[in-house]
C-alpha cells in the first residue's frame, strides 16, 4: 500500500469517505456514538473498577518495542490493550516505530553507514524492511523487523487484542491522519465492533486529533498531554480522552477531566503514561485514572489489583 508522500493526502481524502462508509454499516456519527458502550459496559473503570492497563509499545519491558514480538508478549501476559506508534517512510508506507530516527532500535548505522541522521522519512519501505529491530534488545530477538502498520494490525487482530494507536510526529507526514484511517478501513478496523470497543487514536498534536475526529467522527480519540483545566472544554469537542504523563496526574485534575463529556457524549477519560513501578501505579490509580499505560503491564496489574 505504498504511496508517494506528495500524493498521500489528496488520494486518501478522496477515497476515505467511501471506504469508511463501506466498512461501517451504521455510518452516522450519532448512530455509532449511540452504539458506543458506557465505561462500565466496556469493562472500563468506574468508581469501583480497576484502571485498564495498556501495554506500551507492546510489552516493551520484555520484547523489543513496537515489534510483533512485543504484541505477542503482551498477549502472553494476558493484556488486551496494546499501544503503538505510526510513522511514514519516504515512499509512503506506514510503519510502526517510536523514534523519528531508526538509529536507537535498529542496526541502520551498520547497514546504511552514510545515511545519518537515519530518519524514517528518508528511507524506503524496502530499506526499512532490511533492518534488524530486535538485536539491540536481546540476542533472542535477532532478526525481528519493523512491522508495517498492515502487518501490525493483522497481528493484533489475530491475537484478539485492542489498539491504542499514536500518530507520531504527524506534522512531519502531511495527510497521515487520512492515510492511517484508510489503512484501518482496509484491514476491517473501522467497522462498528472495532470503533466501539477496540480502537483509540491519539496524538500529542491537538490539530491531528481534531482532524481524525472530523474525518471519522465514530472513532474514539485521545489527546496526549495535560491541558490546563480551563481549556479542557475546548478539547472535549473533539476528543474522548486526555492522556497525561503520570508526573502531572492529581486527583483534582482527573476529576476536572472526568466531569466533562467528550466528543461521544461520555465522560472524558484519563489514560496516563508511562508507569512501570508499583508505587506510581497505586498513586495514579488512587487519583482515579481510567487507564495506565506501561512497558511492564504485569507490574502495574499486580499493583492495582484489588
Amino acid at each position: 500500500m505504498a504511496m508517494r508522500p506528495l500524493t498521500v493526502a489528496a488520494g486518501v481524502l478522496l477515497g476515505l469517505s467511501t471506504l469508511f462508509l463501506s466498512a461501517t454499516p451504521a455510518a452516522s456519527a450519532a448512530g455509532v456514538a449511540a452504539a458506543l458502550p458506557t465505561a462500565k459496559a466496556a469493562g472500563k473503570p468506574g468508581p469501583d473498577r480497576e484502571p485498564v492497563v495498556v501495554a506500551h509499545r507492546g510489552a516493551s519491558a520484555y520484547a523489543p518495542e513496537n515489534t510483533l514480538a512485543a504484541v505477542d508478549a503482551a498477549h502472553d501476559l494476558g493484556f488486551a490493550w496494546v499501544e503503538n506508534d505510526v510513522q511514514r517512510t519516504r515512499d509512503g508506507e506506514l510503519v510502526v516505530l517510536h523514534d523519528e530516527s531508526l538509529a536507537r532500535t535498529t542496526d541502520v548505522e551498520e547497514v546504511f553507514p552514510d545515511r545519518a541522521p537515519w530518519r524514517v522519512a528518508d528511507f524506503t519501505a524496502a530499506e526499512v524492511a532490511r533492518l534488524d529491530a530486535g538485536s539491540w534488545f536481546g540476542e533472542e530477538f535477532a532478526g525481528e523487523r519493523i512491522p508495517t502498520l498492515e502487518r501490525y494490525l493483522r497481528r493484533v487482530e489475530a491475537n484478539g487484542q485492542r489498539l491504542l494507536l499514536e500518530l507520531k510526529k504527524p506534522s512531519l507526514y502531511p495527510g497521515v491522519e487520512g492515510q492511517t484511517l484508510k489503512e484501518l478501513a482496509n484491514e476491517g478496523w473501522l467497522d462498528q465492533q472495532h470503533v466501539a470497543r477496540r480502537l483509540v487514536i491519539q496524538s500529542f498534536e491537538a490539530e491531528t486529533v481534531r482532524t481524525v475526529h472530523e474525518l471519522a467522527p465514530e472513532v474514539t480519540t485521545g489527546f496526549l498531554g495535560t491541558p490546563p483545566a480551563a481549556e479542557l472544554p475546548g478539547y472535549a469537542a473533539f476528543t474522548d480522552q486526555i492522556n497525561p504523563n503520570h508526573s502531572t496526574v492529581t486527583a483534582d485534575y482527573v476529576s476536572a477531566v472526568q466531569a466533562l463529556e467528550g466528543a461521544h457524549g461520555r465522560p472524558l477519560e484519563v489514560f496516563t503514561w508511562t508507569v512501570d513501578d508499583a508505587a506510581t501505579a497505586r498513586r495514579v490509580a488512587g487519583a482515579g485514572v481510567d487507564g495506565i499505560i506501561s512497558n511492564a503491564p504485569d507490574v502495574v496489574r499486580d499493583a492495582v489489583s484489588r
